[in-house]
């Protein structure tokens, strides 16, 4: 007999339109305007943005509606989402994300005609390159918070790394490799060993630990627990090969993850309660007033957190395994498993801020792109895979896709962070990048491999933008050419910050997806 198992109430990729409309300008508060789809704010919002009270078994489509006649049965397992006048599902995850976002002068509507229009193209054909899709990483890093080594079965939950020979030559022998500059620091320690600076009466370990820092010394602004590719248990995996999707990784495992990073490194007191979170629950009202009233860089953290696990979920919702069957596996996008994920209704008002926070994980990665660029514009700066004519075309593109990103009208304004007396700065700044490298261990913690590579790849990412964005004299301080001593980025920095910008230009890409699909259902 046939193994099947199909998702009702999910359309296929090829039944959602390529673009959609962006949504209204305001708020719930006064939904004016007209967004590019031609509809006014007023219209949009015309429905209240809440839902109805009456629940239902689930949501008839207009597009797809035969797949879900078809499997009616099966339907009736899901669990219920509201149901209202047509078009008010799209209302209640969207109606609220739009116009500005706390802490910015950019509005939503300004980001997705940006991404999707713009970058979101350019930077695609970017990472399928050669260059940024091999990552090395370590999956086998014990946890090392506590002591659960269980891992997930379920075979979508496995990553099939390279074999060595599928890998390019420049990329395995010289994962830093910048042309003029690698071999000026080849030169240098040559040079040191010539003149004996180290000495050779020290272990070896100390020695190699001398040498290194005489390269770059980063670990005072390094945001992350960064993997030794040098290791055994490292491998690279083809990221084109081993997409992030819904993998079936869930319940106490995963809830223990998130449940550590919220409660134990967002600066959150214990007795401030999560909305949503077990126990008492005041509609968030609670937890709200506590964001409201702590520094801005605190509260920037808990929405770059929120923002990346809402992308995440996005690409769960939107890459979902629709049908499994002996012959073929059917992804696609579940809109029944976004609903549960950011309905207001369903998610009592959640739903919203975590989009919103999506946006600002964007808006701070993207200012971070545009800080970069006179690292990546130096003439001895390369992609290096061993193919000459290949490396040069995709620093091109690379170059391209970084004054795009230069290029946007409304980039966030990071001077207001760590400002005021130097001195508790400085403690704020150490405080927050060591709660951020202890997230970064907790990834080790993953026990689905895909989802542990893909969440070492977005916290790296992510870490990687925020040492930018915090070393700006330095960057400003690089010399044209020749080696660049005072800020340094690895291949595997480089390789994560792009992917993790991919990953959340994607998460807003596809909302556009999202917006399309439920704009026909109720």
């Amino acid at each position: 007999m046939k193994r099947r198992r199909i998702v009702a109430n999910a359309v296929s990729r090829r039944d959602v339109p390529a673009e959609g409309g962006t949504e209204a300008r305001s708020d719930r508060a006064a939904c004016g305007g007209t967004g590019r789809s031609g509809r006014s704010g007023a219209e949009r919002c015309a429905a209240p943005c809440a839902a109805p009270p009456a629940l239902g078994g689930g949501a008839e489509m207009a597009s797809g509606g035969a797949l879900l006649r078809a499997l009616g049965f099966a339907a009736l397992l899901l669990p219920a989402v509201p149901r209202g006048s047509p078009g008010s599902a799209e209302r209640r995850c969207f109606c609220q994300v739009t116009g500005h976002l706390d802490d910015c002068t950019c509005d939503v509507e300004t980001i997705d005609a940006f991404n999707n229009y713009k970058l979101f193209p350019r930077l695609n054909q970017l990472l399928e390159s050669d260059y940024f899709r091999y990552y090395k990483v370590n999956l086998k890093k014990p946890c090392p918070f506590w002591n659960d080594n269980s891992h997930c079965g379920i075979r979508d939950c496995a990553v099939k790394p390279c074999p060595s020979d599928e890998v390019p030559d420049g990329i395995r022998s010289a994962s830093y490799k910048y042309s003029e500059e690698a071999n000026s620091r080849a030169e240098e320690c040559e040079e040191a060993n010539r003149l004996g600076a180290v000495d050779e009466s020290l272990s070896k370990e100390t020695q190699q630990a001398v040498l290194q820092w005489t390269w770059h010394d980063d670990s005072s602004d390094s945001f992350c627990e960064a993997d030794d590719i040098l290791s055994p248990d490292a491998e690279y995996v083809d990221l084109l090969l081993n997409p992030e999707r819904y993998t079936g990784y869930k319940g106490p495992d995963a809830w223990k993850i998130w449940n550590s990073i919220y409660e134990e490194n967002c600066f959150k007191p214990q007795n401030v309660k999560r909305p949503l979170a077990s126990g008492r629950d005041d509609g968030g009202q609670t937890f709200y007033k506590w964001l409201k009233g702590v520094c801005i860089e605190k509260r920037a953290f808990y929405r770059l957190i929120s923002g990346l696990h809402a992308s995440i979920n996005i690409h769960l919702s939107a890459r979902y395994l629709l049908q499994d069957t002996w012959s073929e596996k059917k992804w696609g996008p579940n809109v029944t498993e976004f609903q549960q994920r950011f309905d207001e209704v369903v998610t009592r008002g959640e739903g919203p801020r975590r989009l919103k926070n999506l946006y600002f994980l964007y808006l701070i990665e993207l200012r971070a792109l545009s800080k970069v660029l006179p690292f990546f514009e130096r003439p001895g700066f390369q992609l290096y895979t061993g193919n000459q004519s290949h490396d040069a075309e995709i620093k091109n593109l690379l170059l391209e896709v970084l004054h795009l990103a230069k290029s946007f009208p409304l980039h966030f304004d990071e001077n207001s962070f760590f400002a005021g007396n130097k001195k508790e700065a400085a403690k704020l700044k150490e405080e927050v990048r060591l709660h951020f490298k202890n997230i970064s261990k907790i990834m080790d913690c993953v026990g689905c491999f895909k989802c542990r590579l893909w969440g070492k790849l977005q916290t790296q990412g992510l870490g990687t933008a925020l040492k930018i964005l915090f070393s700006e004299n330095l960057i400003e301080k690089i010399p044209e050419s020749g080696p660049s001593y005072g800020f340094q980025l690895t291949r595997q920095e480089i390789v994560a910050l792009f992917n993790a910008f991919g990953r959340i230009s994607t998460s807003v890409r596809e909302l556009e997806n999202f917006r399309t699909i439920l704009r026909t259902m109720r």
